[in-house]
């Protein structure tokens, strides 16, 4: 497999930071995937995963295992890739393992109220299923718009390919904006668009007004 199968080079040195930056940092499971591979091993990251993510700089990486995403081929050692840049990441998978324990005034942050939407995402070649959390007055079809953020978390997720899963009830999977091509509501059941019920409603809003 090359080493050299990131495509879009940024012009910035593909090197460990130092020794003395890394001792800042903490080593987190990492398993992303690509346009063409998955890789796995430890990132080391001050704080969140999705923080770091998004602020779009190379992240250094420790015991490097990698594949192609078809699942063709076993994970394999990848001794030669010490780090890897966020924009070439299309998906995320991150579990409470990957969140550093809150503070105070954090878990009041979090408190904040958001809505939360059954989505299907397309992002090629992927497809991804689960909830997001939006405030309120925001839709699902403004994620397709440019945001901050370059990494959308998606809870309670799965995502397949072709579809066939390659993570299956994962406590979230942070989703790359830049790859994003379709959001549709569904119903987490069938995970399908929501069929209208027949008839007429009997006043007041109902799910599907809510839901446009």
């Amino acid at each position: 497999m090359p080493f050299d199968f990131l495509k879009r080079k940024k012009g910035r040195d593909a090197v460990a930071p130092s020794t003395a930056a890394v001792s800042r940092d903490r080593g987190v499971p990492f398993d992303g995937l690509t346009e063409e591979w998955r890789i796995v091993g430890s990132m080391q990251v001050a704080g969140r995963l999705s923080d770091a993510l998004n602020k779009r700089e190379q992240i250094t990486m420790q015991d490097v295992q990698w594949a192609p995403i078809d699942g063709s081929e076993p994970l394999a050692p990848a001794p030669g890739l010490k780090s890897v840049d966020p924009y070439d990441l299309i998906l995320v998978m991150a579990g409470e393992s990957t969140l550093p324990p809150l503070t105070e005034s954090e878990q009041a942050a979090f408190k904040v109220h958001k809505i939360a939407y059954d989505v299907a995402l397309e992002v090629p070649p992927f497809r991804v299923i689960g909830t997001v959390y939006l405030y309120p007055g925001s839709e699902p079809d403004r994620l397709l718009d440019r945001a901050t953020e370059m990494f959308l978390p998606v809870v309670d997720a799965t995502a397949t390919l072709e579809g066939a899963a390659v993570g299956r009830d994962l406590d979230a999977i942070l989703v790359n904006r830049f790859y994003l091509r379709g959001v549709e509501q569904i119903d987490r059941r069938t995970g399908e668009r929501p069929q209208k019920l027949p008839g007429s409603p009997l006043g007041g809003v109902s799910w599907q007004d809510r839901s446009r």
